[in-house]
């Protein structure tokens, strides 16, 4: 694990800092962690009734990732990083899923080092992988985060919870907060079709409602939209990926997208949001 990954995280029990031990992470208290052999650490601490996203929804997300589908969406949000990152800390990403996005901002910021959060394990064996400078954590994003006070220089969130006070309590005072979320036309001409989730009208009021008390905006909203031709098989793997696939008949699913024309349009449309601590 990164030595910059090691000296930003924190012992969950105690909140002390680390040191790596071999392959264990442990704190002054002695409280250990150890590195699985995927290279994640699991710090989680006693019974979750939440396990995050499961193996299928992972692979979905590798495999429509891999094929550059959310291309346009990693550079704006590298490019945005970049442009605001102060000198010094780690670069978080919260919901970090395969670690694709945060992959894509620290080519871009080649002197940091990135965790990767996320309650999957399926998703942090990706993440561990995604990047040589990035560190995958298993934790809860609406917990106490296993991460210092003052240490991000950046923290993403990407499609993903936002706890706020967390977000601004590991965030240097310079640091920035970028916020990409789905606009109300985001696959829209799946969602009818397929009975897809739809995108809160409200999630753009309940974005600045949670982050305008505790942080400033910064520049304008930025918006990436892209239409992309699919087919069948392109179109299961992009809603396997997804919310909509916890709440969809697998077999009705596949008599659903086999009604769809091939190939089918269809649009990626996010903005993209920047925030900095008061």
């Amino acid at each position: 694990m990164h030595p910059e990954v090691v000296a930003a995280l924190r012992c969950p029990i105690e909140g002390d800092g680390f040191a790596l031990e071999g392959r264990t992470l442990r704190c002054p208290v002695g409280h250990a962690f150890d590195l699985a052999r995927q290279g994640y650490v699991n710090l989680v601490v006693g019974r979750h009734p939440g396990t995050g996203d499961d193996a299928a929804m992972v692979a979905a997300r590798t495999a429509v990732q891999g094929e550059g589908r959310f291309a346009a969406v990693t550079d704006a949000l590298a490019d945005l990083v970049a442009e605001l990152v102060p000198p010094d800390g780690v670069v978080v990403d919260l919901g970090a899923g395969t670690g694709h996005h945060l992959a894509g901002v620290l080519d871009r910021v080649p002197d940091r080092a990135g965790i990767a959060v996320d309650l999957s394990k399926h998703a942090a064996r990706r993440a561990a992988r995604c990047h040589p400078r990035v560190g995958a954590v298993v934790a809860d994003v609406w917990q106490d985060l296993p991460i210092g006070s003052g240490t991000a220089a950046a923290v993403l969130c990407v499609f993903a919870p936002r706890n706020a006070a967390e977000i601004v309590r590991i965030l240097r005072p310079d640091g920035v907060v970028v916020v990409v979320t789905p606009m109300r036309h985001h696959l829209g001409e799946l969602i009818g079709p397929l009975g897809l989730l739809e995108v809160d009208p409200r999630k753009q009021e309940r974005l600045l409602a949670t982050l305008d008390p505790v942080a400033d905006a910064v520049g304008p909203v930025r918006t990436v939209e892209t239409t992309w031709r699919l087919d069948h098989e392109q179109v299961r793997a992009l809603v396997a990926m997804g919310p909509s696939a916890d709440h969809l008949d697998a077999d009705d699913l596949a008599d659903r997208v086999g009604r769809l024309p091939a190939p089918v349009r269809v649009t990626l449309a996010v903005e993209l949001r920047a925030y900095r601590r008061r």
